[in-house]
Parts: structure tokens; sequence; C-alpha cells
């Protein structure tokens, strides 16, 4: 019996803490997008260049070629979070279902309202003429998680990152053309 009194005294050890959301060092990403924002495989004018320090000098996004008024689509499902100007550009902003990850498209003329879901591969506006920072018309794709400004291509998995041309394997079993 005192056995028994013993263990409902000791000590129990406290549950191991998890945090319900990633740090702010939490670089990853899980690739879920679906398709690119603009065009099939556009050419990144621009790639992304995280600043060493909160205000220090980066590319914080990537710059993909696409000509005026080609369709914007959003990479992944998610809710508008913002859709106007900003700074005279125009800007929408989806939240990523499922994640704490925020994307942005701009300069961009949106068709989509805030509050309004949207599917992988849906169009949220076209490209606009002006407000980009490109020297010819590009789409600046951005990526965030909170406050931290990640790598927007590390949402796409290798097969659309790295899609080149197919290849013919053989038939098991098959005997190969002579």
């Amino acid at each position: 019996m005192l056995g028994f009194l013993l263990f409902l005294t000791a000590p129990v050890p406290a549950p191991e803490q998890v945090p319900l959301a990633p740090t702010a060092t939490d670089t990853s990403v899980p690739a879920l997008a679906r398709t690119w924002p603009v065009g099939v495989r556009p050419a990144v004018l621009r790639g992304w260049e995280p600043p060493a320090t909160v205000y220090g000098r980066g590319h914080r996004g990537v710059d993909l070629a696409a000509p005026t008024g080609a369709p914007v689509r959003t990479v992944a499902a998610g809710r508008v979070s913002f859709a106007g100007r900003v700074a005279g550009k125009g800007v929408v902003s989806v939240e990523l279902t499922g994640t704490d990850l925020r994307t942005t498209y701009e300069p961009v003329t949106a068709s989509v309202a805030k509050g309004d879901e949207v599917e992988a591969g849906e169009v949220v506006g076209t490209v606009s003429a002006t407000g980009s920072h490109c020297t010819t018309t590009c789409v600046h794709w951005g990526l965030r998680r909170g406050e931290t400004y990640l790598d927007p291509l590390s949402l796409l998995p290798p097969w659309l990152l790295h899609r080149g041309p197919s290849r013919l394997l053989p038939v098991l079993g098959v005997p190969l053309p002579t």
C-alpha cells in the first residue's frame, strides 16, 4: 500500500512543450504550389536575396517575366488577405490554407477582393503595365511567414521547378530496336 501511495505522490514530468507556431528563424517551406504565378515556366529575372538584417539590402521575393495583361494566378489554395494599392502599385496577398504562409503578387490589377477564397491556379488579377521595379514588365512574387521573408521558389515542388524534356524509358521485356 505504501508503494502505491508513493507512486501517486511521485512527481510527474512536465509534458514536452511543442511550439504552436514556428519561430522567426524557421525557413522550412512545404512544396505545396501547384502552378507558377504567371506562364508555364517564366524566366526568373531576379532571384530571392535575403537581407542580412531586417532593414538590410536584399530582394524579398523573385521577379518573373510576364507581359502586361497576363493572368496572375495564386500558386496554392487560400484566402485573399489584401487586394489593393500600396505605394502606387496593385498588390494581392493570399494566406495559404493550412499554413502560416502568405504569398504576394505585384504589380497586379486585382480581380479578387479581401476575404475571397481562391483555389490553386485561380486568376487573382492581371499584370499591370506600371509599378514594376523591373526593367521590363514582370511580377514580383513574395512569400512571408509572419514578418520573415522566405524564398517563394521553395513553394514549388521539384517536378514544377525543374521540369525538363520528357524522356522515354525502355519497357521491360521488350527488345530494343536494332
